[in-house]
């Protein structure tokens, strides 16, 4: 009984530290103007408060803004150095399924214990000295703070930050002299912030150039190179351009992260580690971007891992019959990319041979079967799916691949507060406005498309409901659920019940959304 009370206790400690987390999590819309910057130099109090000035200033950091792969672009340097023999700090943002996916140690999540001590530390003490002039931090500034806190209390060698939005205002930009900054592909997301240009958009990202501290960036429209340059040559910076990494060079290894497209953020990792390496006193002898990597590179390149980032998770209750492939692209560049990778995933007839999971009866009998490819969707309101859907549907269409049917849900998460790790309960009540219109939006692209079956355009809406009360809306080519587990449970019958087909799932539209189904197939 001691030991289920001990435990008990734990996760009532763990679940009132995310409670005062989501305390911070403001009602205001990002997309809110009214303020630009949000009083920025509130974050120079905060670190006051927290005596964390020298501390950030000794830290060795790789600074990462982009609009699409700056996540595996630091996922991809952390490895590097790790695997150099360096102890690592990682920074990243969203968490999927648990707030301390954002704060690597090693390449590992942090754990609870040193998660719950670093925490409140920091939140007590702004909580004692915050005020109605300086008041407490908003949740990502406080998780950019508690970062600076882990990265220098546990004497990191390196510490890499990817920003979480934009870069001049990101509070990860208080780093006044990092080792090294990256920016990664740009593209049109966050408008409602950053501008409705590229150049605009560049521009807020360019903010994180430090003066004389060399940056690279990855081949850019013109648009956006002009301004990187431009903002680049103020502060007296030689930008230069990693380009793709030649998958070459790699000895056949693969890299550990799926997609074409990564090839190119494992370009610019392998620039920015090579001269944190250099100006940390650490330069590999005769190295250069054309010659044979080292091998502590290879093998960081080649083992890295990043959740919901074309990711495969074969279906543990229907083995061989459902596999989810998961991708959390949410701007209309990297819908594209998740479309041409799921498409060379699933027309590779041996690309399960590379999961973790291989059940042996599983490979014999999945390589034997038919497939049929279905799309899980939702995306925040703030995007367009006017802009996201067509990208998606004719990239894979061009490859080869139709969806035989859409499911469109809610996320289970919320906006509002920081989950645990146990699924909430889902609302009989949920408003599914938003997720009709992009029924609707599939629908018409269904029948316009020219390289697509047509549909029915007469065709009635079925409206009926699961085992489990919930409602499901359907057309021939698409399905609104109320639920993210109705549908799930959908999926799982649907591929009992045809044992003679794999079921294909492309998860995407949103990283929330990746997170509700990693937790849910995963428990």
């Amino acid at each position: 009984m001691a030991e289920g009370g001990s435990m008990e206790s734990a996760a009532g400690r763990y679940q009132s530290t995310l409670d005062a987390l989501s305390s911070l999590i403001t009602k205001k819309s990002r997309a809110d103007k009214s303020n630009k910057g949000d009083r920025y130099d509130l974050l120079f109090d905060y670190l006051k408060i927290l005596e964390l000035d020298e501390a950030i200033s000794q830290l060795k950091i790789i600074h990462v803004a982009g609009t699409k792969g700056k996540g595996s672009t630091c996922t991809f340097a952390e490895s590097i150095l790790r695997n150099c023999g360096f102890r690592t700090g990682l920074f990243t943002s969203p968490h999927l399924i648990d707030v301390r996916e954002r704060f690597r140690l090693d390449g590992l999540e942090i754990s609870e214990e040193k998660f719950l001590e670093y925490f409140w530390w920091c939140y007590d003490r702004l909580k004692e000295k915050t005020n109605d002039d300086v008041p407490m931090p908003t949740y990502f500034r406080f998780l950019a703070l508690l970062a600076f806190k882990i990265f220098a209390a546990e004497q990191v060698d390196v510490a890499i930050l990817e920003v979480g939005l934009g870069g001049r205002f990101d509070a990860t930009n208080v780093v006044k002299k990092p080792i090294v900054c990256g920016i990664s592909s740009l593209g049109y997301d966050h408008m409602e912030i950053l501008g409705n240009t590229l150049g605009e958009i560049a521009g807020e990202k360019a903010g994180i150039f430090k003066h004389e501290i060399p940056a690279f960036t990855v081949p850019q429209p013109d648009e956006a190179m002009h301004v990187l340059e431009e903002k680049a040559s103020k502060l007296n910076i030689n930008l230069q351009v990693a380009h793709p990494l030649d998958a070459n060079l790699l000895n056949g290894l693969k890299l550990a992260l799926e997609g074409e497209h990564q090839y190119l953020n494992a370009g610019l990792a392998v620039a920015l580690c090579s001269t944190w390496l250099q100006r940390t006193g650490h330069p590999i002898i005769n190295f250069n971007q054309t010659g044979p990597l080292p091998e502590p590179f290879i093998k960081g390149l080649t083992t890295a891992s990043l959740q919901g980032r074309a990711q495969i998770v074969p279906d543990i209750e229907s083995p061989g019959n459902l596999v989810f492939y998961l991708d959390g692209a949410h701007s209309p560049e990297s819908m594209e990319a998740c479309a041409r990778w799921f498409s060379l995933c699933t027309r590779d007839d041996n690309h399960l041979s590379n999961l973790n999971y291989q059940p042996q009866q599983h490979m014999d009998e999945g390589s034997k079967k038919d497939t049929a490819q279905i799309l899980l969707f939702n995306c925040m309101s703030v995007r367009d799916p006017q802009l996201l859907l067509p990208r998606l549907m004719r990239t894979c269409a061009s490859h080869g691949v139709c969806f035989q049917k859409a499911l469109f849900v809610p996320n289970i998460s919320v906006y509002h507060k920081v989950g645990s790790q146990a699924l909430p309960t889902v609302d009989p009540q949920v408003d599914l406005s938003w997720q009709f219109g992009l029924q609707r939006a599939w629908e018409s692209l269904m029948q316009s498309d020219k390289g697509v079956k047509p549909s029915n355009t007469d065709q009635a809406c079925e409206e009926v409901k699961d085992d489990t009360g919930m409602r499901v809306t359907s057309f021939k080519n698409s399905s609104v659920f109320s639920s993210l587990p109705s549908a799930i449970k959908w999926l799982r019958d649907t591929a009992q019940k045809d044992r003679f087909v794999c079921f294909q799932v492309l998860v995407t539209g949103s990283l929330h959304l990746i997170g509700d189904v990693l937790r849910l197939i995963k428990k």
